[in-house]
Protein backbone atom coordinates (compact mmCIF):
# COMPACT_ATOMS: atom_id res chain seq x y z
CA UNK A 1 0.00 0.00 0.00
CA UNK A 2 0.98 3.75 -0.79
CA UNK A 3 1.94 6.14 1.94
CA UNK A 4 1.12 9.60 2.07
CA UNK A 5 3.31 12.09 3.73
CA UNK A 6 2.00 15.59 4.87
CA UNK A 7 4.21 18.55 3.53
CA UNK A 8 3.79 22.24 4.36
CA UNK A 9 1.50 24.23 1.87
CA UNK A 10 4.36 27.01 1.93
CA UNK A 11 7.17 25.02 1.25
CA UNK A 12 5.13 22.95 -1.18
CA UNK A 13 4.04 26.49 -2.85
CA UNK A 14 7.96 27.94 -2.75
CA UNK A 15 9.13 24.75 -4.06
CA UNK A 16 6.57 24.98 -7.12
CA UNK A 17 7.01 28.40 -7.99
CA UNK A 18 10.99 27.40 -8.41
CA UNK A 19 10.45 24.63 -10.31
CA UNK A 20 8.23 26.46 -13.05
CA UNK A 21 11.43 29.47 -12.90
CA UNK A 22 14.01 26.59 -13.49
CA UNK A 23 11.77 26.47 -17.50
CA UNK A 24 11.95 29.76 -17.40
CA UNK A 25 8.90 31.59 -16.44
CA UNK A 26 8.27 35.18 -15.39
CA UNK A 27 8.16 35.18 -11.04
CA UNK A 28 4.68 36.41 -11.33
CA UNK A 29 4.03 33.57 -14.46
CA UNK A 30 5.48 31.00 -12.02
CA UNK A 31 2.87 32.22 -8.89
CA UNK A 32 0.18 31.83 -11.41
CA UNK A 33 0.51 28.32 -12.93
CA UNK A 34 1.81 27.09 -8.53
CA UNK A 35 -1.58 28.54 -7.76
CA UNK A 36 -3.92 27.43 -9.82
CA UNK A 37 -1.80 23.98 -8.82
CA UNK A 38 -2.52 24.14 -5.70
CA UNK A 39 -5.54 25.11 -5.34
CA UNK A 40 -6.47 21.73 -6.06
CA UNK A 41 -4.69 20.03 -3.47
CA UNK A 42 -6.14 22.48 -0.92
CA UNK A 43 -9.74 21.54 -2.23
CA UNK A 44 -8.92 17.83 -1.88
CA UNK A 45 -8.26 16.79 -5.45
CA UNK A 46 -5.14 14.78 -5.41
CA UNK A 47 -5.57 14.02 -9.10
CA UNK A 48 -4.93 17.89 -10.40
CA UNK A 49 -2.60 19.06 -7.64
CA UNK A 50 1.37 18.42 -7.73
CA UNK A 51 0.54 15.17 -8.76
CA UNK A 52 0.45 16.90 -12.01
CA UNK A 53 4.09 18.24 -12.32
CA UNK A 54 5.32 15.38 -13.41
CA UNK A 55 3.47 16.12 -16.46
CA UNK A 56 4.46 19.49 -16.87
CA UNK A 57 7.65 19.02 -16.91
CA UNK A 58 7.63 16.07 -19.14
CA UNK A 59 5.45 18.53 -21.80
CA UNK A 60 7.78 21.51 -21.55
CA UNK A 61 11.00 19.39 -21.92
CA UNK A 62 9.20 18.03 -25.26
CA UNK A 63 8.11 21.23 -26.26
CA UNK A 64 4.46 21.06 -26.03
CA UNK A 65 4.61 24.07 -24.00
CA UNK A 66 6.14 27.15 -24.83
CA UNK A 67 7.27 28.65 -22.54
CA UNK A 68 7.77 32.30 -24.01
CA UNK A 69 4.60 32.24 -25.62
CA UNK A 70 2.33 34.97 -25.58
CA UNK A 71 -1.23 34.41 -26.08
CA UNK A 72 -2.93 36.70 -28.39
CA UNK A 73 -6.54 37.99 -28.92
CA UNK A 74 -7.64 37.04 -32.79
CA UNK A 75 -10.98 38.02 -33.00
CA UNK A 76 -12.96 40.45 -31.05
CA UNK A 77 -16.32 42.00 -29.82
CA UNK A 78 -17.90 43.66 -27.28
CA UNK A 79 -18.68 40.70 -25.53
CA UNK A 80 -16.89 38.01 -26.92
CA UNK A 81 -13.35 37.29 -28.01
CA UNK A 82 -11.04 34.03 -29.67
CA UNK A 83 -7.61 33.98 -28.25
CA UNK A 84 -4.83 31.42 -30.03
CA UNK A 85 -3.02 30.81 -26.63
CA UNK A 86 0.01 29.64 -29.22
CA UNK A 87 0.60 26.79 -26.94
CA UNK A 88 1.21 28.68 -23.71
CA UNK A 89 0.94 26.81 -20.19
CA UNK A 90 -2.75 26.54 -20.00
CA UNK A 91 -2.96 28.09 -16.73
CA UNK A 92 -1.23 31.35 -18.04
CA UNK A 93 -3.70 31.01 -20.88
CA UNK A 94 -6.44 30.33 -18.48
CA UNK A 95 -6.18 33.16 -16.18
CA UNK A 96 -5.92 35.53 -19.35
CA UNK A 97 -9.06 34.45 -20.79
CA UNK A 98 -11.38 34.81 -17.71
CA UNK A 99 -9.43 38.16 -16.99
CA UNK A 100 -11.18 39.60 -20.19
CA UNK A 101 -14.42 37.51 -19.93
CA UNK A 102 -14.31 39.50 -16.75
CA UNK A 103 -13.25 42.83 -17.75
CA UNK A 104 -15.94 42.20 -20.63
CA UNK A 105 -18.93 41.22 -18.22
CA UNK A 106 -18.36 44.98 -16.31
CA UNK A 107 -18.39 46.95 -19.21
CA UNK A 108 -21.59 44.44 -21.48
CA UNK A 109 -23.12 42.63 -18.51
CA UNK A 110 -21.57 39.38 -20.15
CA UNK A 111 -17.92 38.11 -21.53
CA UNK A 112 -17.74 34.85 -23.49
CA UNK A 113 -14.33 33.91 -24.33
CA UNK A 114 -12.84 30.94 -26.43
CA UNK A 115 -9.04 29.88 -25.99
CA UNK A 116 -7.15 27.46 -28.82
CA UNK A 117 -3.75 26.21 -29.32
CA UNK A 118 -3.57 26.33 -25.47
CA UNK A 119 -2.70 23.08 -22.85
CA UNK A 120 -3.63 21.85 -19.64
CA UNK A 121 -4.77 24.65 -17.32
CA UNK A 122 -5.64 22.83 -13.81
CA UNK A 123 -9.00 22.62 -12.57
CA UNK A 124 -12.12 24.37 -14.40
CA UNK A 125 -13.46 25.23 -10.70
CA UNK A 126 -10.48 27.62 -10.46
CA UNK A 127 -11.36 30.07 -13.31
CA UNK A 128 -15.32 30.03 -12.37
CA UNK A 129 -13.98 30.83 -9.22
CA UNK A 130 -12.26 33.83 -10.46
CA UNK A 131 -15.46 35.44 -12.16
CA UNK A 132 -17.25 35.07 -8.10
CA UNK A 133 -14.37 36.87 -6.68
CA UNK A 134 -15.89 39.50 -8.85
CA UNK A 135 -19.17 39.26 -8.05
CA UNK A 136 -20.23 36.92 -11.45
CA UNK A 137 -21.40 34.23 -12.80
CA UNK A 138 -18.55 32.02 -14.02
CA UNK A 139 -18.46 29.09 -16.97
CA UNK A 140 -15.53 27.56 -17.87
CA UNK A 141 -14.98 24.35 -19.99
CA UNK A 142 -12.40 23.04 -21.32
CA UNK A 143 -11.54 19.91 -23.87
CA UNK A 144 -8.63 16.85 -24.09
CA UNK A 145 -6.99 14.63 -25.23
CA UNK A 146 -9.64 12.05 -26.53
CA UNK A 147 -10.03 9.53 -23.10
CA UNK A 148 -13.77 8.87 -23.13
CA UNK A 149 -15.49 6.01 -25.49
CA UNK A 150 -18.92 7.18 -27.03
CA UNK A 151 -21.42 5.20 -25.61
CA UNK A 152 -21.58 1.62 -27.56
CA UNK A 153 -17.71 2.39 -28.56
CA UNK A 154 -14.77 1.46 -28.12
CA UNK A 155 -12.25 3.90 -29.40
CA UNK A 156 -11.68 6.89 -27.19
CA UNK A 157 -13.18 9.68 -29.28
CA UNK A 158 -13.91 12.80 -26.34
CA UNK A 159 -12.22 14.48 -23.43
CA UNK A 160 -12.93 14.53 -19.97
CA UNK A 161 -14.07 17.72 -21.15
CA UNK A 162 -15.26 19.35 -17.28
CA UNK A 163 -17.54 22.12 -17.13
CA UNK A 164 -17.56 24.17 -13.84
CA UNK A 165 -20.21 26.96 -12.97
CA UNK A 166 -19.87 29.28 -9.96
CA UNK A 167 -21.57 31.53 -8.44
CA UNK A 168 -21.69 33.84 -5.10
CA UNK A 169 -23.66 32.89 -2.71
CA UNK A 170 -23.85 32.76 1.59
CA UNK A 171 -22.31 31.71 3.32
CA UNK A 172 -20.47 29.58 0.48
CA UNK A 173 -20.79 30.29 -3.17
CA UNK A 174 -22.12 27.63 -5.60
CA UNK A 175 -19.16 26.03 -6.94
CA UNK A 176 -19.89 23.02 -9.70
CA UNK A 177 -16.84 21.62 -11.42
CA UNK A 178 -16.80 18.09 -12.58
CA UNK A 179 -15.50 16.06 -16.03
CA UNK A 180 -18.38 15.05 -18.18
CA UNK A 181 -16.58 11.21 -17.54
CA UNK A 182 -17.24 8.80 -14.91
CA UNK A 183 -13.57 10.39 -13.24
CA UNK A 184 -10.83 12.41 -15.17
CA UNK A 185 -7.54 10.36 -16.24
CA UNK A 186 -5.49 12.22 -13.18
CA UNK A 187 -7.84 9.51 -11.51
CA UNK A 188 -6.68 6.57 -12.57
CA UNK A 189 -3.25 7.67 -12.44
CA UNK A 190 -4.08 8.03 -8.75
CA UNK A 191 -5.46 4.51 -8.33
CA UNK A 192 -2.28 3.04 -10.62
CA UNK A 193 0.20 4.74 -8.35
CA UNK A 194 -1.74 3.13 -5.20
CA UNK A 195 -1.94 -0.12 -7.02
CA UNK A 196 -5.66 -0.38 -6.67
CA UNK A 197 -8.06 -1.91 -8.87
CA UNK A 198 -10.69 0.23 -10.62
CA UNK A 199 -14.56 0.70 -9.65
CA UNK A 200 -16.45 -1.35 -12.33
CA UNK A 201 -17.97 0.90 -14.91
CA UNK A 202 -15.10 3.35 -14.52
CA UNK A 203 -13.37 2.55 -17.56
CA UNK A 204 -13.11 0.37 -20.92
CA UNK A 205 -10.36 -2.02 -22.43
CA UNK A 206 -9.40 -1.67 -26.52
CA UNK A 207 -12.48 -4.30 -27.12
CA UNK A 208 -15.08 -2.03 -25.08
CA UNK A 209 -15.36 -4.50 -22.33
CA UNK A 210 -15.15 -3.16 -18.48
CA UNK A 211 -11.61 -2.98 -17.01
CA UNK A 212 -10.32 -2.82 -13.39
CA UNK A 213 -6.92 -2.57 -14.74
CA UNK A 214 -5.40 1.16 -14.31
CA UNK A 215 -2.09 0.38 -15.90
CA UNK A 216 -3.72 -1.15 -18.97
CA UNK A 217 -6.28 1.05 -19.58
CA UNK A 218 -4.10 4.39 -19.14
CA UNK A 219 -1.39 2.26 -21.14
CA UNK A 220 -4.29 2.00 -24.14
CA UNK A 221 -5.07 5.90 -23.75
CA UNK A 222 -1.49 7.40 -24.22
CA UNK A 223 -0.88 4.46 -27.38
CA UNK A 224 -4.17 5.25 -28.62
CA UNK A 225 -4.77 1.04 -28.44
CA UNK A 226 -9.03 1.46 -27.73
CA UNK A 227 -10.70 1.61 -24.81
CA UNK A 228 -10.82 4.12 -22.82
CA UNK A 229 -12.91 6.22 -19.66
CA UNK A 230 -16.20 5.63 -19.52
CA UNK A 231 -18.69 8.56 -20.28
CA UNK A 232 -20.29 10.07 -17.08
CA UNK A 233 -23.22 7.30 -16.65
CA UNK A 234 -20.80 4.41 -17.68
CA UNK A 235 -20.61 2.25 -20.77
CA UNK A 236 -24.07 2.00 -22.28
CA UNK A 237 -27.40 3.43 -21.79
CA UNK A 238 -28.95 1.57 -18.42
CA UNK A 239 -27.35 4.25 -16.58
CA UNK A 240 -27.83 7.24 -18.31
CA UNK A 241 -24.42 7.10 -20.20
CA UNK A 242 -25.48 8.25 -23.46
CA UNK A 243 -26.29 11.40 -21.34
CA UNK A 244 -22.48 11.82 -20.45
CA UNK A 245 -21.75 11.64 -23.76
CA UNK A 246 -23.60 14.76 -24.97
CA UNK A 247 -22.19 16.72 -22.60
CA UNK A 248 -18.82 16.10 -23.48
CA UNK A 249 -19.79 16.76 -26.88
CA UNK A 250 -21.38 19.67 -25.85
CA UNK A 251 -17.98 20.91 -24.51
CA UNK A 252 -16.05 20.24 -27.47
CA UNK A 253 -18.47 22.91 -29.42
CA UNK A 254 -18.27 25.49 -26.68
CA UNK A 255 -14.40 24.80 -26.74
CA UNK A 256 -12.82 23.82 -30.04
CA UNK A 257 -15.97 24.86 -32.19
CA UNK A 258 -16.21 28.21 -31.19
CA UNK A 259 -12.66 28.98 -31.11
CA UNK A 260 -11.46 26.63 -34.26
CA UNK A 261 -9.05 24.77 -32.71
CA UNK A 262 -9.11 20.98 -32.44
CA UNK A 263 -11.96 18.89 -30.80
CA UNK A 264 -11.00 16.53 -28.50
CA UNK A 265 -10.58 12.96 -31.04
CA UNK A 266 -7.37 15.52 -32.90
CA UNK A 267 -6.10 17.01 -29.57
CA UNK A 268 -2.06 15.88 -28.80
CA UNK A 269 -2.36 13.84 -32.30
CA UNK A 270 0.30 15.94 -34.48
CA UNK A 271 3.67 15.20 -32.71
CA UNK A 272 4.74 18.70 -30.66
CA UNK A 273 1.05 19.78 -30.44
CA UNK A 274 -1.46 19.60 -27.67
CA UNK A 275 -4.12 21.76 -29.13
CA UNK A 276 -6.12 22.10 -26.61
CA UNK A 277 -9.27 24.55 -26.26
CA UNK A 278 -10.99 26.00 -23.42
CA UNK A 279 -14.20 28.09 -22.73
CA UNK A 280 -14.79 31.17 -20.31
CA UNK A 281 -17.79 33.07 -19.75
CA UNK A 282 -18.80 35.73 -16.92
CA UNK A 283 -22.25 36.58 -16.26
CA UNK A 284 -23.04 39.68 -14.19
CA UNK A 285 -26.26 38.31 -12.67
CA UNK A 286 -27.69 42.11 -12.37
CA UNK A 287 -29.34 41.78 -15.52
CA UNK A 288 -31.82 39.85 -14.29
CA UNK A 289 -32.72 42.26 -11.29
CA UNK A 290 -31.17 43.79 -8.06
CA UNK A 291 -28.12 41.67 -7.50
CA UNK A 292 -28.22 41.19 -4.10
CA UNK A 293 -31.87 39.80 -4.20
CA UNK A 294 -30.67 37.26 -6.42
CA UNK A 295 -27.82 36.44 -4.31
CA UNK A 296 -30.49 35.86 -1.70
CA UNK A 297 -32.57 33.48 -3.44
CA UNK A 298 -29.67 31.34 -3.98
CA UNK A 299 -28.56 31.50 -0.73
CA UNK A 300 -32.20 30.57 0.50
CA UNK A 301 -32.35 27.43 -1.86
CA UNK A 302 -29.21 26.25 -0.90
CA UNK A 303 -29.99 26.53 2.52
CA UNK A 304 -32.88 24.76 1.76
CA UNK A 305 -31.00 21.40 -0.03
CA UNK A 306 -28.94 21.64 3.14
CA UNK A 307 -31.78 21.35 5.20
CA UNK A 308 -33.70 19.08 3.48
CA UNK A 309 -34.03 15.36 5.13
CA UNK A 310 -31.62 13.04 5.22
CA UNK A 311 -31.21 9.49 4.02
CA UNK A 312 -31.45 7.09 6.30
CA UNK A 313 -27.53 6.94 8.15
CA UNK A 314 -26.67 9.89 6.74
CA UNK A 315 -26.52 13.05 8.96
CA UNK A 316 -25.71 15.80 5.68
CA UNK A 317 -26.38 17.18 2.39
CA UNK A 318 -23.41 19.04 1.02
CA UNK A 319 -24.17 22.12 -1.80
CA UNK A 320 -21.60 22.32 -4.35
CA UNK A 321 -18.11 23.98 -3.40
CA UNK A 322 -18.83 23.26 0.33
CA UNK A 323 -16.44 20.32 0.42
CA UNK A 324 -13.66 22.40 -0.83
CA UNK A 325 -14.21 25.37 0.71
CA UNK A 326 -14.32 23.82 4.19
CA UNK A 327 -10.84 21.61 3.11
CA UNK A 328 -9.34 24.96 1.92
CA UNK A 329 -10.22 26.42 5.22
CA UNK A 330 -8.06 23.68 7.20
CA UNK A 331 -5.38 23.01 4.81
CA UNK A 332 -4.50 26.79 3.81
CA UNK A 333 -2.31 27.04 6.81
CA UNK A 334 -1.18 24.32 7.16
CA UNK A 335 -0.42 21.07 5.10
CA UNK A 336 -1.38 18.74 2.60
CA UNK A 337 -1.09 15.47 1.43
CA UNK A 338 1.10 14.22 -1.03
CA UNK A 339 1.68 10.38 -2.62
CA UNK A 340 5.19 9.11 -2.11
CA UNK A 341 5.12 8.19 -5.22
CA UNK A 342 4.54 11.59 -6.10
CA UNK A 343 6.85 13.00 -3.87
CA UNK A 344 9.51 10.42 -5.48
CA UNK A 345 8.55 12.28 -8.80
CA UNK A 346 8.94 15.80 -7.13
CA UNK A 347 12.27 15.09 -5.90
CA UNK A 348 12.97 14.11 -9.60
CA UNK A 349 12.52 17.45 -11.02
CA UNK A 350 13.99 19.11 -8.48
CA UNK A 351 17.54 17.12 -9.39
CA UNK A 352 17.28 17.59 -12.95
CA UNK A 353 16.09 21.76 -12.35
CA UNK A 354 18.90 21.77 -9.76
CA UNK A 355 16.58 23.09 -6.94
CA UNK A 356 17.34 22.27 -3.37
CA UNK A 357 14.83 19.40 -1.60
CA UNK A 358 13.56 20.49 1.41
CA UNK A 359 10.57 18.18 2.10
Amino acid sequence: MVNYRQIDIKKARRFCEEIFRTYGFTPDESRIITDVLLRADLYGIESHGVQRLIRYHKEIGAGLVDVRARPEIVHETAISAVIDACRAMGQLAGVRGMELAIQKAKVSGCGMVTVRNSNHYGIAGYYSGMAVEADLLGVCMTNSEAISVPTFGRQAMIGTNPIAIAMPADPVPFSYDAATTVVPRGKLEVYHKNGKALPEQWALDAEGRPSANAAEVLHNIIHKLGGGIAPLGGAGELYGGHKGYGLGIIVDIFTAVFSGGLNSSHVNVTPGLNGICHYFMALDYGLFGDKQMTKARLSAFLRELRDSKKAEGQERIYTHGEKEAEMMASRLNGQIPVNEKTLAEMKEIAAKQGVGWEF
